[in-house]
């Protein structure tokens, strides 16, 4: 398999994890139901700047896509996020090294929000497209996606995306501090390596929201 070839995560939460929901509340999943007008499925930094650089990225845009699909039909709501262009701030600089804040300042491109989407995806009239300008979708001040779902009487966050563990994992914790029902689609989510993907879906899974593959997402916004 070529670099240039999608792959999919191995993903897994251990029996324990299940073990342990199970006995503290009754049941394996916090959330076995959804009302698709009140859900928003978030899709997280899917860019050529992460999806071309990473053979996981491309192997969750199906997935992704059936789930946009599914949930407009549903009467559900989409929302693109995209990296922002942000100004260069000493911290970063410090941080990653000047090169590099250059390079990820720039990584959510130019031009009009569609077109700096992964080539791949089919975006509607209806969905919703917003840029922020740090790592979480729903930090407050940096991204107006909170505004716009409390606009639509949403409840519940379907997210998706790349990287898992860092601008999804962030948004994940954001989304559930805010008061939102949150589900982490295990299949839709990519990152660098099978062990950074799996730390994340436990901490989500343990703390702060479900752990659900894409077929187990379609299956609750079609209410079986």
């Amino acid at each position: 398999m070529t670099e240039k070839e999608a792959r999919t995560h191995a993903w897994h939460i251990e029996d324990r994890e299940y073990r342990r929901q199970e006995q503290r509340r009754g049941r394996r999943f916090a959330y076995n139901s959804l009302h698709p007008a009140r859900t928003v499925l978030v899709v997280v930094d899917m860019v050529p700047f992460f999806v071309d650089a990473n053979p996981y990225c491309r192997g969750i845009v199906p997935n992704i896509q059936s789930l946009a699909d599914r949930l407009r039909t549903a009467g559900g709501t989409v929302a693109w996020v995209l990296p922002a262009r942000t100004e260069r701030t000493p911290v970063g600089d410090e941080f990653h090294g000047p090169q590099a804040a250059e390079m990820f300042r720039n990584s959510g491109g130019s031009g009009p929000l569609p077109k700096r989407l992964w080539h791949e995806f089919t975006v509607s009239a209806g969905d919703v497209l917003v840029e922020k300008s740090a790592p979480s979708a729903f930090f407050p001040g940096r991204c107006f996606l909170p505004e716009l779902l409390h606009k639509r009487g949403i409840d519940t966050v379907l997210v998706t995306g790349t990287v898992t563990n860092v601008c999804c994992e962030s948004s994940a914790r954001d989304a559930f501090t805010l008061g939102y029902r949150l589900i982490m689609v295990a299949d839709a989510n990519a990152a660098g390596r099978d062990q950074d993907h799996n730390a994340t879906l436990h901490t989500v899974y343990r703390s702060f929201g479900d752990v659900r593959p894409t077929a187990e997402a379609l299956a609750l916004i079609d209410n079986r």
